[in-house]
């Protein structure tokens, strides 16, 4: 989602952990499997839905595009866990239920509040199908403070239109319809009709199977979607709309997706936007070779408007206010995450909006080069308007905390561009995602879910990345010194941390570059370990020009500039005592000889850009075969066991 209205924030009584410590790095990974359901059971009825599994919503429901009121009926389909007395589901208080069948037999229901008691009287395995009438008119934010977004009535500001549209994300669907309010209960499927005034069309998710004339003024659409769905991802839109069509071509996909578009019916409004509209087949064929196939291919994506500040991601058929390219990126690829893969708690709203986010960057790249560059910086610049704040949600019951634009958003954008980074390998970033995508399909994972599956896919040990940059607080803000004695350059590279009672010091890579006398410029990449650490670069020639630091933006960082220390390293005792790494013959096109301190070492060699090529291990010298990399300058990295890092740069002609 996107969207720039929802500033309220949602308020609950029950915590399942101590707050006394809720500001540490260490509480919050204690904390981090608290997955609250809803903003309005408690602990023990939340436990209770959990009794059954829902697997299919059918919503019937007559509506029209200048109020809210409606009326109609719902049928829960499900399943029993473990044997079952009564179901308990969620219905707002203003609407009003005129009966309710079980298994199509009228029954006596208890009702408090918001919670609605069915008997059901089933055994463990046993389905049943919960039927709810009811009419009514949904709630306001006035009506109802901790929510009043299930259902709004608006007209477009730059139109005219009036609209009808729902916007559940993440508490609002028991606003509108009765249902279960839990994100790791996907409904494997899900039914809507609605009978809207002839003048007017309803839009909803999956495939529209039916549109029938019933003759007295009404016409009823019966959209039918088959494919697993969170409750909140279920949708309307009504309104006098005109359809607009276009087809994508996605890899992976065996015949043209339709991407069907309900737009105002204002003679200038489709003309405006068709640019943009049609841009959307674009995107979903780039998204396709990046997360894997389009989702929902055998039935739709599409677009309804409606006069929102942005667009909410509602399953085949997006909410949206307006088409711009970064937006209309943003919720597409919401289709791959947050929809085939939900976060399986707010807590986790990265795997939805962090990712999101991130595709616009994506989509710039690949379709606008040169424009992405900028882009970034602005998401860390945002990130670094405030100190502090982790991407991992705590209070996952605050609404304004859990879409905050610049922690949830941003930062989350930004740590998957610098995981990206720490990986090194865009093919094999990319796999990871559409491994992730394949693996958790149809269902929900937590950021941790993530993690463990792209350190197992790209066997990298990512507890460091995810401890700072995930549940942690703030960035570095890095300084350089250095200092040339003879041709070997040496680096001492620090940082601070914005946080330092959360997160003191960031463990990623950082790259410099570099230039030398007669040389191009040279982007080197050193690991860090610590808040201040000592480079030695033997044999680079003479410096000249200024040091950049993370010069292809990869890091959330504040730049704390570059100084030249004459002292630096001369009353080093460590560095002093270091023995020379000799690397022979240099230039060379057949072979390194690499000679280094009598203990273990591993070496790896980057080109120019960063890249991995060639890495390896070794006991004092070793002879590295290097007859099938291209001409050019690259960077050898030699690390021995007692800490020492040696850096030097080949050619290889």
């Amino acid at each position: 989602m996107k969207n720039l209205f929802l500033l309220f924030f949602f308020i609950n009584t029950f915590l399942t952990f101590s707050q006394d410590n809720s500001g540490t790095c260490a509480s919050r990974k204690a904390a981090k499997t608290w997955h609250p359901k809803s903003a309005s059971l408690s602990v023990a009825e939340i436990a209770e839905t959990e009794k059954y599994d829902v697997h299919f919503y059918n919503l019937d429901l007559n509506m029209n595009n200048i109020s809210t009121n409606l009326s109609g009926s719902v049928e829960i389909h499900a399943i029993a866990l473990e044997y079952l007395d009564s179901a308990l589901f969620e219905l707002f208080e203003s609407l009003l239920i005129s009966e309710v069948k079980v298994n199509g037999i009228a029954v006596t229901y208890n009702r408090v509040s918001n919670k609605v008691r069915v008997p059901i009287n089933a055994q463990a395995q046993t389905n049943f199908v919960i039927k709810v009438s009811y009419a009514g008119t949904p709630p306001t934010a006035q009506t109802n403070p901790l929510g009043g977004s299930g259902l709004t009535a608006g007209s477009s500001p730059s139109w005219g239109n009036k609209v009808v549209w729902s916007l559940s994300e993440p508490f609002s669907a028991y606003e509108w319809f009765a249902v279960k309010q839990s994100l790791t209960d996907k409904a494997d499927s899900c039914a809507v009709a609605i009978t809207v005034p002839d003048s007017c069309k309803a839009g909803s998710n999956g495939v529209l199977e039916n549109v029938v004339p019933l003759g007295n003024g009404f016409t009823r659409y019966e959209w039918k979607h088959r494919h697993p769905i969170d409750y909140y991802l279920i949708s309307v839109a009504v309104a006098k709309y005109v359809e607009y069509n276009v087809f994508a071509n996605p890899q992976g996909s065996t015949a043209p997706v339709l991407i069907q578009n309900y737009i105002y019916d204002n003679p200038g409004t489709l003309p405006n936007f068709i640019d943009e509209i049609n841009e959307t087949a674009d995107f979903m064929e780039l998204f396709a070779t990046q997360f894997g196939p389009y989702p929902f291919a055998d039935e739709k994506y599409g677009h309804c408007m409606a006069p929102i500040g942005g667009g909410m991601e509602h399953q085949t058929m997006t909410t949206q206010g307006f088409f711009e390219k970064t937006l209309t990126a943003h919720e597409l690829a919401h289709q791959w995450w947050g929809n085939n893969v939900t976060c399986a708690s707010w807590c986790d709203i990265w795997i939805n909006e962090g990712f999101a986010s991130y595709s616009e960057y994506l989509m710039l790249a690949a379709l606008y080069n040169g424009q992405q560059a900028n882009h970034m910086t602005q998401v860390h610049q945002s990130v670094m308007n405030q100190p502090g704040g982790s991407v991992w949600v705590l209070d996952s019951l605050n609404e304004a905390r859990i879409f905050s634009g610049r922690l949830t958003y941003d930062k989350g954008a930004g740590i998957i561009h610098t995981l990206r980074y720490l990986i090194n390998n865009d093919n094999l970033f990319f796999a990871a995602l559409q491994d992730f995508q394949s693996t958790f399909s149809n269902s929900t994972a937590t950021g941790l879910d993530f993690k463990n599956h792209v350190a197992n896919f790209c066997n990298i040990n990512l507890d460091a990345f995810f401890e700072q940059w995930y549940f942690g607080e703030g960035f570095p803000t890095y300084q350089v010194q250095y200092n040339q004695v003879g041709n070997d350059l040496l680096l001492e590279i620090s940082h601070s941390a914005s946080m330092p009672s959360i997160t003191p010091t960031f463990t990623n890579p950082i790259s410099l570059r570099l230039f030398r006398q007669g040389q191009a410029d040279t982007i080197i990449r050193f690991d860090i370990t610590s808040n201040s650490q000592l480079f030695t670069l033997s044999n680079f020639g003479t410096l000249t020009g200024t040091i950049g630091i993370d010069p292809s933006n990869w890091i959330i960082n504040g730049n704390g500039g570059v100084s030249a220390d004459p002292t630096l390293g001369l009353n080093d005792p460590t560095l002093a005592s270091l023995p020379l790494l000799e690397v022979y013959p240099n230039p060379s096109a057949e072979v390194l000889n690499v000679k280094g301190p009598n203990e273990k070492l591993t070496y790896v060699i980057f080109n120019a850009l960063g890249k991995t090529v060639k890495s390896g291990a070794f006991t004092a010298q070793t002879q590295i075969d290097i007859q099938d990399l291209p001409s050019g300058t690259y960077i050898l990295k030699c690390s021995s066991v007692s800490g020492q890092n040696f850096i030097k740069l080949v050619t290889i002609k």
